[in-house]
């Protein structure tokens, strides 16, 4: 079994590891390879928007799933998030089991469906079944569940480390792909036939796509947008979402595991007793894209968590429609350890803003540190 906390606990053993080893931190690399993104031929761009044109439905149907324990928080609710803003397909959050769907690292919600319900209901299957990270690869379920919804023609996408959960049900032999960097090479090792393409954000190839980190999952939902109802529409939600500017544009060696990466995860692992709780009041009508990434940031510095709280038990549905349950029932929250509310702002914006925060209290090095995990490019964190 491949159990593992998405990345972030992997990170942490490492660099606990280390601490024993100290040596091998000095043969780390001092800082990455940073340089401008090589463009992309329009070609190459027209033919990832065909090979992600819906295959059987004038309007689609787009599935996401999830395991109930620790499907990672952004890659599962800011796909849903962007793509139920653009209106332009049916979309539908699942879990394997009946229940709540606890998130990794942060928030816990009520998936819309299982799988069970969702077949019942489209015997015919999904368009598109786009599988996040989770805390196994290898559950039988799910496994089972995308290689079914891959036999009934649907395009699969693997967010992040979902590109694992997608070759352990076998669909990535001999086809081109990538993952979030630090899982490169576990992927590369696990399905040689795989090829890996490096310097771009996201990858089609014969029904299968992948992303790179986190963050990918914003272009990526904006280039399924252009794939379903066009270039217009698909600019136009990204204007909505605070990114204006977008492709598959990757500079891959930007992303790597560093000196200061690492001292940076033994240093404020390290520093337990300093160790915060941070509170974000939950509201209905919360924007899920923005209120994933500010959690999700938060919860990555190795010195903060952040959870959720409302006045009264009981979910709270977001802007567009997924039961959010609190982590705690509170009418307050001390106000030195109270996020800002997310209110109505894009997710993008939300999102570095919540960077600048975490600079002001823990410094760059833990700033460089969220956004290498959360693979968000340093010219977008540092605007």
């Amino acid at each position: 079994m491949n159990s593992r906390r998405v990345l972030w606990s992997a990170i942490g053993a490492i660099a606990l590891a280390a601490v024993i080893g100290g040596a091998w931190i000095f043969s780390l690399p001092t800082a990455p390879s940073v340089a401008a993104p090589p463009a992309i031929a329009q070609d190459e761009r027209d033919a990832t928007v065909l090979a992600l044109k819906p295959p059987k439905r004038q309007r689609p149907l787009i599935a996401i799933i999830g395991i109930n324990d620790a499907t990672e928080t952004t890659d599962y609710l800011m796909p849903y998030g962007i793509l139920k803003r653009a209106d332009v397909a049916d979309v539908v959050t699942l879990s394997t089991r009946p229940g709540p769907m606890t998130l990794f690292p942060a928030l816990k919600i009520e998936p819309q469906a299982t799988i069970a319900t969702f077949d019942a209901r489209h015997p015919d299957g999904a368009d598109y079944v786009i599988v996040p990270a989770m805390s196994r690869d290898d559950d039988p379920e799910a496994l089972q569940w995308i290689r079914n919804q891959s036999a009934k023609r649907a395009i699969i996408i693997g967010v992040c480390v979902g590109a694992k959960v997608v070759g352990d049900a076998g669909l990535l032999h001999g086809k081109r792909a990538t993952t979030h960097w630090y899982s490169v090479k576990e992927l590369r090792g696990k399905h040689p036939t795989m090829r890996y393409v490096e310097d771009r954000r996201l990858v089609v190839d014969d029904g299968v796509a992948t992303t790179t980190g986190i963050t990918a999952s914003m272009p990526m939902s904006l280039a399924l947008i252009e794939a379903i109802a066009g270039r217009d529409k698909a600019r136009a939600v990204g204007r909505d979402i605070g990114l204006a500017d977008w492709d598959a544009r990757h500079e891959s060696d930007e992303f790597r595991f560093t000196r200061p990466f690492a001292l940076t995860a033994i240093g404020n692992t390290a520093a337990f007793w300093a160790h915060e709780r941070f509170g974000i009041e939950l509201k209905e009508g919360v924007d899920e894209v923005s209120l994933a990434l500010v959690a999700d940031a938060w919860s990555r510095t190795y010195r903060s968590q952040a959870v959720t709280f409302a006045r009264a038990a009981g979910a709270q549905q977001s802007r567009n429609g997924i039961r959010i349950l609190p982590d705690e029932v509170a009418t307050s929250w001390p106000a030195e350890r109270l996020l800002p509310s997310v209110g109505d702002r894009k997710p993008a914006e939300a999102l570095d803003n919540a960077l600048q925060e975490i600079t002001a209290r823990y410094g760059t090095r833990t700033t460089d540190f969220v956004a290498m995990q959360l693979e968000y490019p340093r010219h977008r964190a540092t605007q």
